[in-house]
């Protein structure tokens, strides 16, 4: 029996997880956080937080879990998240969201994300991303059998071209997928790109995607979701999670807005995925999306602040830092050390440095890989005093590179 063109190897092959041979390998994840176990690296290279979300939120999922919320949640979520929800997206951006028909909980976004491809997305069809992207696009581009076309984010802005985009996105284009804020590069896209996106969406008769799970952890300015533009909510489903908003990565809840039609498809398929999941934390991060404005503000305020300590160590040592706009993640730029290879330098930095980051490279198609060859992400949503001691440890980096 062979399996040479079978989705699970398409979504393999998408996702950068075979290796020259076309076997399956170890992915640079897994061996970047492999060295940072074996050297007891500080781990800057996985984007999750040390520090547990709020004590009260979590003792209401403990509450619910003694009270019997263990078994299965409505296949579209709670009513009372989802009414949540709808309130949340009215409060910070006055979507008027129907919790009925317009919400749709998931396990997590990443699987929001898969339901929305899958339900969609046929082979043959194209979806743009922007690059670098989440490896989770790409994975079900690969499933769906369809084409992935890119519109390159570049250093040291990583702003699109909208001429770029506008040739990327054509007749065959089903769906256009936006990451805002943008995780790996921690731009945000301003409104001329994200009218430009809607204005395409039209022309060409596509969907939206937009994946906004950072949606609170913007630095510089509020977010705005894609939704709120003139003709946007029409043609978009718009993701985002507890995860990221309230440090609760491994509680996988997340959930998808839009219209009627869009999640209707979108829960057909979900339902056949994971059903549901969470019943305990679901009323849990009902009451989270309740918190007041300032819960949020600080928030967004004191993750900022860490990435402006690990910046301003990697400057002082010579390294160029794009300072990310949001998100969990900051860029390195190693040229100015001298160096072009960050996926040697992720590398070595475990056991010489004590410190892992994670080579931009692998959020590219393997064509356009060398693009970002010199270029490091840092994950700095660790708390203040693991910034400090990694800081400490990479002002060694000019020295390690230069023997």
């Amino acid at each position: 029996m062979t399996f040479e063109s079978t989705p699970w190897r398409r979504t393999a092959q998408s996702a950068n997880l075979l290796g020259a041979n076309g076997e399956p390998g170890v992915t640079i994840f897994e061996e970047i956080t492999g060295l940072a176990n074996e050297h007891q690296a500080i781990n800057l290279g996985q984007g999750f937080p040390d520090a547990e979300g709020p004590q009260e939120i979590r003792e209401l999922a403990v509450k619910a879990i003694q009270d019997g919320a263990n078994q299965y949640a409505p296949g579209s979520g709670i009513p009372a998240l989802r009414n949540a929800i709808a309130k949340h997206q009215h409060r910070f951006y006055g979507l008027n969201i129907a919790p009925d028909t317009q919400v749709v909980v998931s396990t997590g976004a990443t699987e929001a994300i898969a339901a929305a491809v899958l339900a969609f997305v046929e082979a043959g069809d194209e979806v743009v991303t922007f690059e670098p992207f989440y490896d989770s696009y790409a994975a079900m581009i690969g499933l769906a059998n369809a084409t992935h076309k890119v519109v390159k984010l570049r250093a040291p802005t990583f702003a699109p071209d909208l001429d770029e985009l506008r040739q990327a996105v054509t007749s065959k284009t089903r769906m256009i997928i936006v990451n805002n804020p943008h995780n790996p590069t921690g731009t945000i896209f301003d409104t001329e790109v994200l009218d430009e996106i809607v204005a395409l969406a039209h022309q060409h008769d596509c969907i939206i995607l937009s994946d906004e799970v950072y949606e609170h952890l913007t630095f510089a300015s509020a977010h705005v979701p894609i939704a709120t533009r003139p003709g946007g909510f029409e043609r978009t489903i718009t993701l985002s999670s507890a995860g990221k908003s309230f440090s609760f990565t491994g509680w996988k809840v997340g959930w998808a807005t839009g219209p009627r039609e869009l999640i209707t498809a979108l829960r057909t398929v979900k339902q056949f995925l994971s059903y549901s999941s969470g019943p305990a934390f679901q009323p849990a991060v009902a009451q989270a999306l309740e918190l007041p404005d300032t819960f949020f503000e600080r928030f967004a305020a004191d993750l900022g602040a860490r990435g402006d300590q690990l910046a301003r160590g990697l400057e002082d040592v010579g390294i160029q830092v794009i300072r990310p706009k949001g998100t969990y993640f900051l860029v390195a730029d190693l040229q100015g050390l001298g160096n072009d290879n960050a996926v040697e330098v992720a590398k070595l930095m475990p056991e010489r440095i004590g410190v892992a980051a994670i080579p931009m490279s692998v959020f590219a198609l393997q064509k356009n890989q060398k693009d970002y060859a010199s270029l490091l992400r840092f994950a700095f949503c660790k708390r203040p005093e693991v910034i400090s001691e990694a800081v400490a440890r990479l002002q060694q980096l000019p020295k390690v590179l230069a023997k």
